[in-house]
């Protein structure tokens, strides 16, 4: 008796370490909180990669910039040793150039406009612009559309922004388009700029409602203005050789899992553009919400020929016009 005991014991120790074993444990990272739009895109992803693999794969979530800032949890993947990342397109044309003219500011009619070209042929030939670089681009999320705050004025035309030092994504068509607007531009990683505005070291930022609200800046920041001068999209990537050596049922299951993620994503940024104007003003911040936007456009005229020359007007076009 003492022996089947035994032996029944030795065999469940066996399987169970055999489930350990079989078992594989992947990490992804935001930069923001885990309580925030890009949260929900993450937390989503690895609920349905669990549940659709039986818990044969857990992906274990990171937040809050605690792995390193964009640029960082972007060259771990790349190198292999981070095997999943999910962040905004700032850092991205750093390692994919091709993905810079979607930083483009007023290229996008809406939030609207962007899913669709995003999910739609544009979309698609993008993220498979990432795989030569050893990324596999999973899906498209966002941040949604990107407005300015800062400490030291209301701004209510281009005018306003002249002089104000202003915290940029480490992305080159922003400098640049920002530059066109009389700012002084400061790229700096995301996880440092709460600090940055609560020393005075910059006097401003600029990013969707749901950023502004997930890193809490109304804490830091006195006013906002509903520039909506960028969309900001973000992606989901994983380490290419990583996806490759999953059965193509899994990869599958990876890109379901995805797609899920950004439907959690979406609805997020909806539900924080909803009741993002509000919250705010009850947090103590002084909302600009309507500009004209046609005068950002003028003063910015000559950045657009810039970009036209690099990009090429037929693709700015294209996404323009897509419907």
């Amino acid at each position: 008796m003492k022996l089947s005991k035994l032996m029944l014991g030795l065999s469940l120790a066996v399987g169970l370490m055999t489930t350990a074993s079989a078992q594989i444990v992947m990490r992804n990272a935001i930069s923001v909180a885990e309580n925030s739009h890009a949260g929900e895109a993450v937390v989503t992803l690895a609920r349905e990669v669990e549940k659709r693999t039986n818990g044969r794969i857990v992906i274990k979530n990171f937040f809050s910039g605690s792995l390193g800032g964009e640029r960082e949890v972007m060259e771990a993947v790349q190198l292999g040793t981070q095997e999943l990342g999910h962040g905004s397109t700032g850092p991205v044309p750093n390692f994919v150039p091709e993905m810079a003219i979607l930083d483009v500011p007023f290229l996008f009619r809406d939030k609207a406009h962007a899913r669709a070209v995003l999910d739609g042929p544009i979309g698609q030939e993008l993220l498979a612009k990432f795989e030569p670089k050893g990324f596999k681009a999973l899906a498209w999320t966002e941040n949604g559309v990107r407005h300015m705050t800062n400490n030291k004025r209301p701004v209510n035309s281009p005018d306003d922004l002249k002089g104000l030092k202003m915290r940029t994504m480490e992305n080159p068509v922003h400098v640049a388009a920002y530059k066109g607007l009389g700012i002084v531009t400061t790229p700096m990683a995301f996880p440092e700029v709460f600090t940055a505005l609560q020393t005075g070291t910059i006097d401003g930022q600029e990013n969707p409602l749901s950023v502004i609200m997930a890193a809490k800046f109304d804490q830091v920041q006195k006013h906002i203005t509903l520039t909506g001068h960028v969309y900001s999209p973000s992606v989901f990537i994983m380490n290419k050789a990583v996806f490759d050596k999953l059965s193509k049922a899994d990869q599958q299951i990876f890109l379901d899992a995805a797609k899920e993620g950004a439907k959690a994503n979406r609805a997020r940024v909806d539900k924080d553009d909803a009741m993002g104007v509000n919250e705010l003003r009850k947090r103590g911040m002084t909302v600009v919400e309507n500009v004209d936007k046609s005068k950002f456009i003028s003063v910015m005229a000559p950045v657009f020929k810039e970009f036209e020359k690099k990009f090429g007007k037929e693709n700015l076009d294209r996404i323009r016009n897509y419907k």
